[in-house]
This record gives C-alpha cells, sequence and structure tokens, in this order.
C-alpha cells in the first residue's frame, strides 16, 4: 500500500506508522558517495589504518580539551606504577586495566556528547546543560568504581607494605 504524497510502503507496526524508502541502484560504471565525517566507506586495510588515525586523534583531541582526562592520565599512570611495584597477579591486572578502561571510555563518550550538544546547540539550552551532566554523571559512576576497585586490589598490597615497614 503506497501513502498519499509519500514514496515507499506503508508498514504498521503496534499503531506506528513507517514508511519504508524504495531502493534505487546506482548507474553501473559510478561509485556511491563516500559518506563524510569520517566515515571511511568500504572496508579495506588503508581505510582501517585511517580509522585508527582518526581514533587516536580524538583520544588526542580529549586530552587537549578535557582538563579531567589529564587527572585520569595522572591516576592512571600511578596505579600502573603501584601495580608493577606490587607485582599484581595476572586476575588482579584484568581488574585494574578493566578499571582504567572503563573510566577512560566513560570520559570519551562524555567529551563526544558534549562536543555534539554544542555543536547542535551553541548557545545556552537547559537540555543540552541536563545532557552534559547526566554523561558528567557517568563519569563519576564509573571513576568512583574504579576506585573500589582499586582499593580492593591494591588496598591488601598496600596493607602489607605497610606492615612490614612499621
Amino acid at each position: 500500500m503506497v501513502a498519499p504524497g509519500r514514496e515507499g510502503e506503508k508498514t504498521t507496526f503496534s499503531k506506528q506508522t513507517v514508511f519504508m524508502a524504495e531502493t534505487t541502484r546506482e548507474p553501473r560504471g559510478e561509485k556511491p558517495a563516500v559518506p563524510g565525517n569520517g566515515n571511511n566507506g568500504s572496508f579495506t586495510l588503508s581505510g582501517r589504518m585511517q580509522s585508527i588515525r582518526n581514533a587516536l586523534h580524538g583520544m588526542s583531541l580529549m586530552l587537549k580539551s578535557q582538563h579531567n582526562a589529564w587527572l585520569h592520565a595522572f591516576a592512571s599512570v600511578c596505579v600502573l606504577i603501584v601495580g608493577g611495584l606490587f607485582r599484581l597477579s595476572d586476575p588482579e591486572w584484568c581488574w585494574i586495566i578493566l578499571a582504567i578502561m572503563a573510566v577512560w571510555t566513560a570520559e570519551a563518550l562524555n567529551t563526544a556528547l558534549e562536543l555534539l550538544a554544542d555543536a547542535a546547540k551553541p548557545e545556552f539550552h537547559p537540555l543540552v546543560k541536563s545532557a552534559k551532566d547526566v554523561a558528567a554523571g557517568g563519569v563519576l559512576i564509573s571513576a568512583i568504581g574504579s576506585v573500589a576497585i582499586g582499593l580492593l586490589v591494591l588496598g591488601p598490597h598496600l596493607l602489607d607494605f605497610l606492615r612490614n615497614c612499621f
């Protein structure tokens, strides 16, 4: 069934109407346009290398623009050094790495959301502020969880070290 005034097929799912676009084929000999904004198109080795360069650029942007990322970097280095000094076991390293990864992932997603929100609505808007606050709350949740993991993993080693020193 074709809806009046729209191309495509009309499909109904639980009281919602969805219009499915008709597919069109590219004329032979012409390549489809490559999507913009960093999408590399088809799967190629050079495309994957460009994706890695883009990801490294994103990490660099995060470190340059987010003051909290520097705090996360400092804390990560400190925990890795302390873990090395305490000669953590493989399972302990897994927990530490997971905790560090969780904070960095949350910070990266928070940064991406902030950049997108600012691009969409450069002037103040209460919903944009709320979205940024919620994303920052997600970073705080992961940081608190990571501190808890750090205390559970490193705490016993630190107590043993202090007992041996005093």
